[in-house]
């Protein structure tokens, strides 16, 4: 892959154009199979509505949900928030602007699913005309001049299933069908229109009411991934480093090594303490305990409590 290609796909990356795109083409595909393989109409008064709305609505209050629990920034921004209604610590304004901006941009970012979700149903029109049939105005139609009110209502919500529908109404039936799927699909455009100039607007808002410049932005932009990854990279260094000291303490060897001349039999309180974990910097410790198999391993005395043995050649 030639250079050129590798910065394009890592700008795309970093800015989230190509994880927003990847989120609505999943989202698209994902809405075509649920609808081929599970959906189903009812046909029956009073389930239609509410059928058609539920598989219309809820699943992208699922998506919007899941949007927010998945982004890193919304437990960031939560973090924050906690930290800054805490007694004798009040944010500057420029902390609470950069705060409200990067709740914008987490929402902006969760709604992608939930907003393709809707679009998608909206433009297919088969759940619109699932929940809208029962309430299709019919008077203008002289075969249902005779036809009573319930049965009507009955006729009416049978209309999706084909099936079900007489054969004198099957030219009422095709022609409310497109009604609906015209009615469906203007709704699906005026929302993409709506989104998409939110988001122009939004993104010009963000950048005018930012207290960062372009060039500020873009460096902090930078500045948090190199941080985060670097920062993984050191974690994942110190922690293995560290268990390996507590490995040691706990046992009297490091896990791999080759050369084990002594091995240390733990006690039955360091077994009964193993599974008790200490949580991180809760305390009012100078030094927090990192440790996963209980404080007692990390004594220096605890070795000289529990005799070690020694391996003969």
């Amino acid at each position: 892959m030639s250079p050129t290609l590798n910065n394009i796909i890592s700008s795309l990356q970093r800015s989230g154009t190509f994880i927003n795109s990847l989120i609505a083409a999943l989202t698209i595909g994902g809405q075509q199979v649920f609808s081929t393989f599970t959906f189903k109409c009812p046909c029956q008064v009073g389930k239609n509505v509410y059928y058609g709305s539920a598989f219309l609505v809820l699943p992208a209050l699922i998506l919007l949900i899941a949007g927010y629990a998945l982004r890193s920034q919304t437990w960031t921004l939560s973090e924050h928030c906690c930290s800054c209604a805490a007694p004798r610590r009040r944010p500057s304004p420029r902390e609470r602007r950069l705060a409200c901006l990067g709740f914008v941009g987490v929402t902006g970012r969760a709604l992608v699913a939930p907003l393709t979700w809707l679009a998608a149903t909206l433009l297919t029109g088969t759940y619109y005309e699932c929940a809208a049939s029962e309430f299709a105005s019919v008077d203008h139609y002289p075969v249902f001049d005779n036809v009573s009110a319930s049965k009507r209502e009955e006729l009416l919500a049978g209309f999706p299933c084909c099936s079900s529908t007489p054969s004198d109404m099957t030219l009422v039936r095709d022609e409310l069908a497109l009604l609906h799927r015209y009615q469906s699909q203007m709704l699906g455009w005026i929302l993409i229109t709506l989104a998409t100039t939110s988001a122009l607007v939004s993104c010009c808002l963000a950048k005018c009411c930012s207290p960062l410049t372009s060039l500020q932005h873009h460096y902090w932009t930078n500045h948090f991934h190199n941080e985060r990854a670097l920062f993984r990279q050191a974690a994942e260094q110190h922690s293995r480093l560290l268990s390996m000291q507590r490995m040691k303490k706990l046992f009297g060897f490091i896990p791999g090594s080759e050369d084990v001349k002594q091995i240390r039999i733990p006690s039955c309180q360091d077994w009964r303490e193993i599974s008790a974990p200490s949580l991180l910097c809760v305390g009012d410790d100078s030094q927090g305990s990192y440790s996963f198999i209980g404080d007692r391993v990390g004594e220096d005395n605890e070795e000289g409590k529990s005799g070690g043995i020694e391996l003969q050649p």
